[in-house]
């Protein structure tokens, strides 16, 4: 039902739209690379798209292990004209760079979709060994002192013509070098590479830590009544049997999937104290001597400020701003005690009520912050009427892909048509052209996979509401190349004729992964290193994100993306009030949550005082709550250690509220001529614009301002609660 519902749609726009022209001639290649390849990627059909109908892991490790080779090469010869003279910048370098960029990138791309769609045709082990092959070529083109001398010479010499988009480039090449230490000279290079060395010999280490001290743990449930309000799905994916939910036993882990829900739904507070304190003191010296990561993480902190240090800046945060649309740490710090300053007074107020509401249930203790997950949920339940697993049989994936698909075409001037030309890694994958309406081409000017069903451990999950957004293609005039990208989710697949039945969570990830896709598929920008995504500061990535979850708390737009999957009633006015109030319980709390955290990442990279007096003395500012004795949650704070914010954690907070403030715009005005006007322009500006400027003046030229804290803190109710609160 689920497809053939979406097809119908589908089908109808087709007809009444464009006639596609047809494409003949598909040709099957061989695994084998031979010389005759070297100038077109060999997992590509003849119409230039992904051959996943006979592609094996063979080929994928063929492909990147000749791409690879041949880009090096190519780096290496090309640095050989450099001195000579009369070299043209672009012509000689840039835009042969970018045609032999362009198949490795697309590798690349073809094995992250199949490593986070399909882990049986690329398991993990085989992905990372691409994944580190194909990072370590493309790292060497900001590695070249030759490439960084003649960018930084070009964009310097006033007597040659370069276009924006071309300064943009340089631009970049130039930053990316100065980063990478290619101005300092001699045994000061040694020096800064040794760091780099050292610093990713510690990640490594981190890492192993990191991952040995969370598969290690894991509890059993034989308990049946402890189980009793759990949802369905996630008793599918505790149960030692995912066939039989309800038998049990139910197994336990760290992984995020299981450990958020399990403090949500769990009635028994003492399995809950446990789970909380198994998490907060991974990688700590709570545990054996062999996953304590607080010496390793100590080395890596300082050396990271040595080597912004190094490159003349006052520390590793300070250095973080050369990449972050904040621009100063004194801006980004005075931005988030503004939050904090409406959050906190309020977060009192919510754990006082909290509390109170407990205690009319039965329980007699503080609140402690094991406590916080399962009693806001029963809470939120009681205020709002809010149960998410009934509003499921409202949101039917095709009829939420059908409204979101509708409302990105009416604001944007777009047309998503389905399309079955394309190979698919598994039958339930969907495959869909984007054509502008704003140009008269019969032509996509994108094209999107789109992956939605959970599939056991076929599939790649983290989070409890994973989404993915894989880039297999960028738009490049110099390699001719269009948008192409695959969103894999984890959403409960179609059971007979019961569609797949999304929470409203699944909802929210669903709007903001399409909301990232956007700014890929509708970028205009011709070179492929500022396109889409490209080049734009890491702080400002999830504004398209948080912007299009933004109107998911419109009424109009609960009644487009919903109706009850077996009678097609609309979703009730009490459920479409409840969404709307829903994201201020806890906001306080929340987002206190975040800053504190943001904080936190921002002075281990900028101070040298030991970790656990920092947590300390930062930890009541930012809480109600007490510090807990063995909360030691720096040492599990991974996303700094061995992922890649350090000194960025602040960036989807940053993103989030810079996305309030733009969308504020279309709140204010809501004529159809208006939202029009606002629509095409935010697709002139945040959606097309690419990296080719920096995001501050991107926002600029959508809000001829700049950015107030303020809409976010009006977004999430908290303007509003703090001034009942006073």
């Amino acid at each position: 039902m689920a497809v053939s519902f979406l097809g119908k749609r589908i089908a109808l726009t087709q007809r009444s739209f464009l006639k596609i022209p047809k494409r003949h001639g598909y040709i099957v290649l061989l695994p084998e690379i031979g010389e005759e390849s070297s100038e077109k990627n060999p997992l590509l059909k003849d119409d230039n798209l992904p051959e996943f109908n006979t592609l094996t892991i063979e080929k994928c490790i063929a492909a990147i292990g000749k791409q690879t080779v041949d880009f090096e090469e190519k780096m290496k010869n090309l640095e050989n004209i450099v001195d000579s003279k009369n070299v043209d910048v672009f012509n000689d370098w840039l835009h042969p760079i970018e045609d032999a960029y362009l198949p490795l990138e697309t590798t690349w791309g073809i094995a992250k979709t199949l490593y986070f769609g399909n882990q049986s045709m690329m398991p993990t082990k085989c992905y990372m060994g691409i994944h580190e092959r194909a990072t370590r070529a493309i790292a060497s083109k900001f590695g070249s002192a030759p490439l960084f001398k003649a960018c930084k010479e070009a964009l310097e010499n006033k007597d040659i013509k370069l276009t924006h988009s071309q300064r943009r480039v340089l631009t970049k090449y130039v930053l990316e070098g100065t980063l990478n230490g290619l101005q300092l000279q001699g045994k000061e290079f040694e020096k800064y590479s040794d760091d780099l060395s050292y610093i990713m010999t510690k990640i490594k280490e981190y890492k192993a830590k990191y991952e040995s001290s969370t598969a290690v743990y894991n509890m059993a449930i034989h308990n049946k009544h402890i189980i009793e309000d759990f949802p369905e799905d996630y008793l599918q994916s505790i149960a030692t049997d995912p066939r039989q939910p309800y038998m049990g036993p139910w197994k336990i882990t760290l992984k995020p999937y299981i450990l958020q829900p399990f403090m949500e739904y769990c009635p028994d507070r003492e399995l809950r104290a446990a789970i909380w304190d198994a998490d907060v003191t991974r990688c700590s010296n709570y545990q054996e001597r062999s996953v304590q990561a607080s010496v390793t993480l100590e080395e890596l902190r300082g050396r990271r400020i040595e080597q912004a240090q190094r490159l003349g800046f006052k520390n590793y945060a300070d250095m973080s701003m050369q990449t972050k649309m904040a621009g100063t740490l004194e801006n980004l710090h005075d931005t988030l005690e503004t939050l904090r300053q409406t959050a906190f007074p309020v977060q009192e107020q919510e754990i006082a009520s909290l509390t109170d509401f407990a205690k009319e249930r039965g329980f007699n203790d503080a609140i402690r912050v094991w406590d916080i997950a399962y009693w806001g949920r029963k809470q939120r339940l009681s205020m709002y009427n809010c149960n998410e697993y009934k509003w499921r049989e409202y949101f039917p994936l095709p009829t939420v892909l059908s409204g979101l698909f509708n409302h990105i075409e009416s604001l944007f001037n777009v047309k998503i048509v389905e399309s079955k030309k394309a190979d698919i890694w598994h039958k339930d994958v969907w495959f869909f052209d984007i054509f502008d309406l704003n140009g008269s081409s019969a032509t996509p000017i994108a094209n999107f996979y789109l992956d939605p069903y959970a599939r056991g451990r076929e599939k790649f999950r983290k989070e409890q509401d994973s989404g993915w957004v894989s880039t297999i293609k960028s738009k490049s005039k110099i390699g001719n190349s269009t948008p192409l990208i695959a969103l894999i989710f984890n959403f409960p697949p179609p059971i007979g004729d019961k569609p797949s039945l999304l929470s409203f969570r699944d909802v929210q990830v669903l709007f903001q992964k399409f909301g990232h896709a956007l700014q890929h598929l509708l970028t205009t920008i011709e070179y492929s290193d500022i396109a889409g995504l490209s080049f734009v500061e890491w702080d400002a990535v999830f504004i398209c994100d948080f912007f299009m979850e933004n109107w998911l708390y419109e009424p109009f737009m609960l009644q487009k993306i919903s109706e009850h999957y077996k009678t097609k009633e609309p979703l009730p006015a009490e459920a479409i009030e409840g969404i709307k109030k829903i994201r201020s319980h806890l906001a306080g709390y929340k987002l206190c949550k975040e800053l504190y955290l943001s904080h936190l990442d921002l002075e281990l990279h900028s101070s040298e005082t030991f970790w656990v007096p920092m947590m300390k003395r930062l930890w009541p500012k930012y809480f109600v709550l007490p510090l807990e004795k063995r909360d030691v949650h720096v040492c599990n704070f991974e996303a700094i250690w061995s992922g890649n914010w350090a000194a960025a954690y602040f960036s989807k907070v940053w993103s989030e509220m810079i996305a309030a403030d733009l969308y504020t715009a279309f709140q204010e005005n809501k004529s159809d001529e208006s939202q029009k006007e606002l629509g095409a322009r935010f697709r002139n500006t945040f959606l097309s614009l690419g990296g080719s400027y920096p995001s501050a003046e991107v926002f600029r030229k959508f809000r001829g301002r700049d950015p107030s804290p303020q809409a976010l803190l009006d977004n999430l109710g908290l303007t509003r609660t703090a001034k009942e609160t006073k």
